[in-house]
């Protein structure tokens, strides 16, 4: 008898959901697995997101269409909700019963065992595993199943992740949705303008704003869509790649309909030219904004920053015409219920309205609009929403079954309590740390740190190495590996012993050694004890805490912490940090927002950097934060470019503010 030959797997499709008619519209389109939040600790909070109630019967509701549900907890935890997120987990685990949890949090790990799940855990693109010895050193210590890798990668470099993965290890890939302008987990843009963080959930879209540079007014770092489209059939030559991730839990039903049956046909059909077309007409209208490759393909990279064109979300269906009593001449049939957008939320006249009768093409559409936001004319109008009969019979069927479940949900109380050890015991002294971007003369008082870069270590002396700290870039892309590798070494083989590392995978090019002063960094985002845990588990001497915290949560930390603690006393800290930069844009130059506020680009390596033009200063806290038990005190250089004067105006940051 011939051997069987096994077929390989399908990647799964993984639909967004933020709302329960988006949830049943991907269950309604046949999604493999669907990802969603609870009301708290998800990083889509301004997501209408469900109560264990709902997520219990709609769990039910999935696996009897044998889909998956995965519950995101990954966001960045404070000190307190430990326990609560420990009870949340715990009540996840016996009520609704989900197939993954998505985190960010490495203390979130092993909370989640201590809270009796067992199911499978997956590392969110928030954590920033973006190169093969940062996935490989993952696979090797830390107990995940999955990683989701960053928007930024283009295939050749998926491919290197893919071939780095332990056997255990599988990888889950976006295709579809709304690309962030910043790295995943390196944008504290919307934080540092209000407290409103975006690794807590919270992003206000602050780089969708418009940005004034040279008088010339345009959205330089608003991005467009990701859409791989026909192009995900690459993706089917990697085993590894057992997930295409559509993102959009803030989009509604017909959004999350229309893309998961697009990829979909694309997947199971792909050869189909006839599939392929209809596949593209979906995505087209999807409601989504522009598509773009972006760096998919290597040899044909695509930006994805349009100045030119519109990048507000929904699909553009013309602009305002008129003067006081402005209408709207639709390029395509409007259906009653549809919902539009009017211009960008960052305009005064933005406004979102739902009509009540169908619009034929090229018809006239009378816009209802308080006096005060009378559009100007021309201003873009774009469809966010709409419910087809089709679309909503599914939906209500749907509906019916969902509400059948519902009474015999029982929400079972959490008795999970969480003990936590005391801390170390605080080190004796403390120390200033001044990070430099390039070699000068060393500070007169505490200890001097360099980014570490080809430039940093062809300026020194070989003896002079290992007198300064070492400070690792907040991303390493893939390209850089090899040459971060050799810089490491570099330092090493002159004596360096120091060193900051700003991604707990960076300790990949430290594995043979154990002499060394390794801390983790501030982009390492540590919030909580148990993350210092499991960082202190991984061989790191000490560890400088997240910027973006308020004074209740770092007077706080130290207490449970098993690590010294070094705290950002002041300096330049940089709003994102980004592979792209807008071609319209010069880096070196400042560029003020509507309100003033002001910033300038820099690249440094393979990525670029936003810094505001004003300084993180909590200078003025130090001895409450000495009190309770720091000891490295970090002061960040930043060379300020020719023309570029700093304001002085509060740098509290988040201090006085309950980070939301």
């Amino acid at each position: 008898m011939d051997k069987k030959i096994e077929k390989p797997m399908r990647p799964a499709i993984l639909a967004p959901a933020g709302s329960r008619p988006s949830f049943l519209a991907a269950l309604a389109a046949g999604a493999d697995a669907i990802y969603c939040g609870l009301k708290q600790f998800s990083a889509r909070m301004e997501a209408h997101n469900f109560t264990f109630e709902e997520l219990t019967a709609l769990t039910e509701l999935a696996h009897a269409q044998e889909a998956r549900v995965y519950v995101t907890v990954n966001t960045l935890i404070k000190p307190g909700e430990l326990g609560e997120v420990g009870q949340m987990v715990d009540r996840l685990n016996r009520g609704v019963k989900p197939d993954a949890i998505i985190l960010q949090d490495l203390g979130l790990v092993s909370l989640v065992r201590k809270a009796g799940y067992t199911g499978q855990l997956n590392l969110s693109t928030l954590a920033n595993v973006s190169s093969p010895s940062a996935i490989r050193w993952v696979g090797d210590h830390v107990e995940v199943d999955r990683v989701v890798i960053p928007r930024e990668l283009n295939i050749d470099e998926i491919k290197a992740m893919a071939a780095a993965c332990p056997p255990h290890l599988d990888l889950e890939v976006f295709v579809h949705g709304a690309l962030c302008y910043g790295v995943s987990g390196r944008c504290y843009w919307s934080s540092f303008l209000g407290g409103k963080s975006g690794l807590r959930g919270r992003c206000v879209q602050p780089c969708r704003r418009q940005y004034t540079q040279n008088d010339t007014s345009r959205r330089f770092f608003s991005c467009q869509d990701l859409s791989l489209d026909v192009l995900v059939k690459v993706l089917m030559t990697i085993p590894k790649v057992k997930s295409w991730k559509i993102e959009g839990r803030k989009k509604g039903p017909h959004y999350v309909f229309y893309t998961v049956q697009a990829y979909q046909m694309l997947r199971d059909h792909g050869t189909d030219p006839q599939a392929k077309r209809a596949a593209l007409e979906l995505l087209e209208m999807a409601l989504g904004r522009r598509g773009t490759h972006y760096h998919f393909l290597p040899q044909r990279p695509q930006s994805p920053l349009s100045t030119d064109g519109n990048t507000a979300s929904g699909l553009y269906i013309g602009s305002v015409q008129g003067g006081r009593e402005p209408y709207l001449s639709p390029r395509l049939e409007l259906l009653g219920g549809d919902v539009l957008r009017i211009g960008y939320e960052d305009e005064p006249w933005h406004a979102v309205q739902k009509i009540g009768r169908a619009v034929p093409k090229k018809g006239r559409l009378h816009l209802k609009l308080p006096p005060k936001k009378i559009p100007r004319k021309g201003t873009p109008v774009f469809l966010i929403d709409r419910r087809e009969e089709t679309l909503n019979s599914l939906l209500d069927k749907l509906e019916a079954r969902f509400k059948e479940r519902l009474p015999d949900v029982t929400v079972l109380p959490s008795h999970f309590h969480l003990h936590l050890p005391e801390g170390a015991r605080k080190a004796e002294g403390e120390s200033i740390l001044h990070i430099c971007r390039y070699p000068s003369r060393k500070a007169t008082e505490g200890l001097s740190a360099l980014w570490l870069s080809t430039e940093t270590t062809r300026a020194l002396s070989p003896e002079d190495a290992a007198g300064y700290w070492w400070a690792l870039p907040p991303v390493i892309w893939p390209a850089e590996e090899n040459d971060m590798a050799e810089q490491v070494a570099a330092v090493i083989q002159n004596g360096g012993r120091n060193f900051i590392l700003n991604a707990p995978w960076q300790k990949a090019f430290f594995e043979d050694r154990k002499d060394f002063n390794l801390w983790a960094g501030p982009f390492c985002n540590l919030s909580n004890p148990m993350a210092i845990s499991a960082l202190a588990a991984f061989g790191f001497k000490g560890a400088i805490v997240s910027p973006e915290l308020g004074r209740e949560d770092y007077l706080a930390l130290p207490q449970n912490s098993p690590l010294p603690l070094g705290i950002i006393l002041s300096g330049s800290w940089p709003l994102c940090v980004s592979r792209i930069i807008s071609e319209d844009m010069n880096t070196g130059a400042s560029f003020s927002s509507p309100k003033g506020e002001e910033a300038w680009a820099r690249k440094y390596g393979g990525s670029y950097w936003i810094f505001p033009n004003w300084k993180l200063d909590i200078r003025s806290q130090k001895k409450e934060l000495q009190k309770a038990g720091y000891r490295l005190f970090v002061d960040i250089a930043e060379p300020i470019p020719e023309g570029i004067m700093l304001k002085k105006r509060p740098g509290l940051w988040n201090w006085d503010l309950a980070l939301y």
